[in-house]
């Protein structure tokens, strides 16, 4: 971690010691978390949203690029880790996660991404095993402005357009979202996004026991989002 970052790494540290038995001790017995081979992070739900929304900041007030000790940081984390959230974000590239949440290390988020922030079946397994394997007390389902995935969805509502390969399927899963805000003022593609984000997050625990049973033992938090391409701001929903 670089000289900037280390005061928010250290106290990131302290609050991981702070929170308590959480998942590592929540799902110490289950044969699944062992696969994970070490402890998990002991960050609530909570905290761990506490700390996406001070990373945000930081990157919205103070941006900054500075040399991570990243070599230091794999070796930390080369035979185990120990990720304090999950993110499900658009494919977009502008869009890093890591970046947009204040210049996250090595280990720290485990990431899924895909064009419209959809929970397809190898997403919905990544997010399981992200918190029932490898400890994630978090997830955050992160849309964003402009979205061309569901820009190409509400251009089939309103043109009913038509788009080549497995772009038409892919984008399939955004439709009802688009027809559930099409009446709404204001930008349409930026209220689709925000409402297929929301959907996004109720079908995680709709489609998965997994993170239903995460989610009401109140291991788990879900949360959707959306992320301004021009100001930075991430907007909780």
């Amino acid at each position: 971690m670089c000289g900037c970052h280390q005061r928010e790494a250290i106290a990131r540290r302290d609050v991981f010691r702070l929170g308590g038995a959480g998942l590592a001790a929540a799902l110490g017995a289950s044969p699944m978390a062992r696969a994970a081979e070490g402890a998990a992070s002991a960050l609530t739900p909570d905290q761990a949203l506490e700390a996406l929304k001070a990373g945000n900041a930081r990157f919205v007030s103070a941006p900054e690029l500075c040399s991570a000790e990243l070599a230091h940081q794999r070796e930390r984390v080369k035979a185990h880790q120990a990720p304090w959230s999950t993110v499900i974000s658009c494919a977009d590239s502008r869009l890093p996660p890591e970046l947009v949440f204040g210049g996250l290390g090595l280990g720290e988020v485990f990431v899924a991404r895909n064009a419209g922030n959809l929970a397809d079946t190898a997403t919905l397994g990544t997010a399981e095993y992200g918190s029932a394997v490898a400890g994630s007390p978090l997830i955050v389902v992160l849309a964003h402005t402009g979205c061309g995935a569901v820009t190409a969805a509400c251009n089939v509502v309103t043109k009913n357009a038509t788009y080549p390969g497995s772009i038409g399927p892919m984008i399939d899963p955004i439709l009802p979202a688009a027809l559930a805000v099409r009446d709404q003022p204001g930008d349409f593609v930026n209220n689709a996004s925000a409402e297929s984000a929301r959907r996004t997050a109720r079908r995680l625990t709709s489609a998965s026991t997994v993170l239903a049973g995460l989610a009401d033992a109140g291991k788990l938090k879900i949360v959707p989002a959306i992320y301004d391409l021009s100001t930075g701001v991430v907007t909780w929903l």
